[in-house]
């Protein structure tokens, strides 16, 4: 989508005064060019083409909140940016899947170039690796809404799951869900004291200090039928 200048909010807010001298045609001109550059701006997230899934970061369609103002005052909503990218905290194969959700109010940028063949470019870089992905403008166009990359949520609801990261005198960690939290990996390490609210339930066995909790036998007792008496 490519914005009209209704679209882009043009603000004039000029008056028929503003021509009675040269200085102030300048200043009009001047404030004219100024008032097509977009910015950053915040947004409302309408549709987004991820759900949390494994997959390439995706887009989201945009609502901008701030509507545009006309030089009599009128004021007008823009229409929804389709196709938007949005950032994902990611480095190669590795990344945080933290994904938009609709209603997600947050920033966007817009850059100050035509974006498009970038983005092009850029869907095809899981079948490309070490390529360069640099490309020409698509078009002419600068500092347009329809270059716009959503950056973060700055405004939601408070979370319930989280990863929490707590400063001061004892710094901690904590990782919250109200259902489950999934760990897969062939092996984990943990270095510390382990303390556990809760029954474990292992598949394979489970070795302490170098004894197994499924196998190790007990000294002093005479074998029969009998068993041995609680852990004491």
């Amino acid at each position: 989508m490519s914005p009209s200048t209704k679209d882009q909010g043009i603000q004039t807010n000029h008056v028929a005064s503003d021509a009675a001298s040269e200085v102030g045609k300048l200043q009009y001109l001047i404030r004219n060019a100024l008032s097509g550059v977009r910015t950053a701006m915040p947004v409302q997230v309408i549709a987004v083409s991820n759900a949390g899934g494994i997959s390439p970061v995706g887009t989201v369609d945009i609502q901008p909140l701030v509507n545009a103002v006309d030089g009599n005052g009128n004021s007008w909503a823009h229409g929804v940016i389709h196709n938007v990218p949005y950032m994902r905290i990611q480095g190669g194969a590795s990344g945080i899947i933290i994904d938009p959700v609709v209603n997600d109010i947050g920033i966007a940028v817009v850059c100050d170039r035509d974006i498009s063949t970038v983005q092009n470019v850029g869907n095809s870089i899981n079948s490309q690796t070490g390529n360069n992905f640099t490309s020409a403008p698509g078009s002419n166009r600068k500092n347009d809404m329809s270059d716009m990359v959503y950056l973060m949520t700055m405004i939601g609801l408070a979370p319930t799951q989280y990863v929490q990261f707590v400063n001061g005198s004892t710094p901690s960690i904590t990782i919250h869900s109200p259902n489950t939290v999934t760990i897969n990996a062939p092996n984990i390490n943990s270095n510390g004291t382990w303390q556990h609210t809760g029954s474990i339930t292992a598949t394979g066995d489970v070795t302490g200090n170098g004894t197994s909790l499924h196998t190790h036998k007990h000294g002093g007792v005479s074998t029969g039928t009998s068993q041995t008496g609680a852990p004491v």
